[in-house]
């Protein structure tokens, strides 16, 4: 018997749709966007009815959301293929060393899939010859090692998702006169919670009416409470 403890490979990294991921995370950006622009936004015109002070506000805001947005989904996404190719290597180097125990442990994943063991052996064999390497990250890691996240490509797509929702409130509170630019805000930002809150209940497979209430109840709620300051510190003419 070989001196190699053997490792059980724990399924924590569960094979999900990249598109969907994709899709989940671009809504989230854009709901972010929306509620972060929009109370910034409503929150400056509660003490101002400058133009000038509310548009450099939103742009500031809508430049500062998105430039955060892709710099904390870069290191993220870095950190996770960081992991991931650590474990690739570590799997590389236990096939290499450990062979006849990396199939047994291919066997046992899929019997506990429902194979029977002599089915389930003659799988991982066949496998094995085929590519090794690949079956392996495969059933133990969900990986795919030609496909790994750009944490580029997840940076650019989060800030692009956050500013497309950030300009819906900058563009609602700039282009109507100073009396309609709070209630046209307020509508545009519903409008715009509801959409993202339905597309994020459709892609998470969530209850439509109940996530979007949630969404957009939350967004509302930052408005009110934002645009309550505004006007406390425009009052007191801080």
């Amino acid at each position: 018997m070989s001196s190699h403890a053997h490792i059980h490979h724990e399924p924590h990294m569960l094979k999900t749709n990249s598109k969907l991921n994709w899709l989940r995370a671009a809504v989230l950006g854009a709901n972010d966007g929306i509620v972060s622009v929009a109370s910034i936004v409503v929150g400056v015109a509660g003490a101002s009815n400058s133009s000038g002070f509310i548009l450099t506000a939103g742009v500031a805001g809508l430049m500062a959301g998105a430039l955060s947005m892709a710099a904390g989904e870069y290191v993220s996404v870095s950190t996770q293929r960081d992991t991931e190719k650590a474990l690739l290597e570590k799997e590389r180097i236990e096939l290499a060393t450990f062979p006849e125990e990396e199939l047994a442990e291919l066997e046992a994943i899929y019997a506990r899939k429902g194979l029977s063991h002599h089915t389930a052996r003659i799988v991982a064999e066949e496998l094995t010859k085929h590519d090794a390497f690949a079956a392996h990250v495969d059933a133990e890691l969900g990986i795919n090692p030609n496909d790994l996240t750009d944490p580029w490509h997840a940076a650019i797509a989060s800030a692009i998702s956050f500013f497309s929702g950030g300009i819906i409130p900058l563009i609602a509170i700039i282009l109507p006169g100073a009396n309609l630019r709070i209630p046209v805000t307020f509508f545009a930002v519903l409008v715009a919670l509801v959409i993202t809150g339905a597309l994020s209940a459709h892609v998470g497979g969530a209850g439509k009416v109940r996530a979007t209430v949630r969404v957009v109840c939350g967004g509302i709620l930052a408005m009110i409470i934002t645009f309550g300051i505004g006007k406390i510190f425009g009052v007191i003419g801080i």
